[in-house]
């Protein structure tokens, strides 16, 4: 991965747009690197680096240290390569059964994002706030469990147990033996 300059990446940590901008310059390269090793689709390459950069770009702050950079914005991009709801923003393109895909494939986008927020609204809360957080926010496991007051045990649990729950949600319109 580029080595970001420890005095160019403190000064975009604390707001200069000049090197803010740099630091984001040297790593769309390895960040778009990442992105066509860890994404499956390469239509989706282009939105998971730029997605990738947002992040980058809204979070630097909480980067404490420039060689750390290089880990954390592997881990970025191979979260959003994974990231079934982005799947879902983004068309469905990453469902695996045919059936499904080739349901979520035929809806407009914004059909889509209407049953992503209604997955999302038939959440218990508990659920509901921990999936916005991790995959809407992106915080961290940590900071997700820091903010709801809980381990980190019972943070992966709810996003486990929630993603299962939205997933079932939105299978459960799914024509199933249409074509089959």
């Amino acid at each position: 991965m580029t080595r970001v300059d420890g005095v160019m990446f403190a000064a975009a940590q604390a707001g200069d747009p000049v090197a803010l901008e740099q630091v984001l310059r040297e790593l769309q390269p390895d960040i778009r690197r990442y992105a066509r090793r860890q994404c499956h689709r390469t239509s989706s390459i282009e939105d998971v680096v730029q997605e990738a950069l947002i992040v980058l770009y809204r979070r630097m702050g909480s980067v404490r240290d420039p060689l750390a950079v290089a880990g954390w914005v592997f881990r970025v991009v191979t979260r959003l390569c994974m990231l079934p709801v982005l799947g879902l923003i983004r068309g469905a393109e990453e469902l695996t059964d045919r059936h499904e895909a080739a349901h979520f494939a035929q809806m407009p986008q914004d059909e889509l994002r209407i049953d992503l927020v209604r997955a999302l609204e038939s959440l218990p809360a508990i659920y509901r706030e921990v999936i916005l957080l991790r995959d809407m926010e992106q915080l961290t496991i940590s900071e997700v469990a820091d903010r709801l007051s809980i381990t980190r045990e019972a943070c992966k649990s709810r996003i486990h147990r929630g993603r299962a729950l939205m997933r079932e949600y939105l299978q459960a319109d799914t024509p199933r033996g249409a074509g089959a």
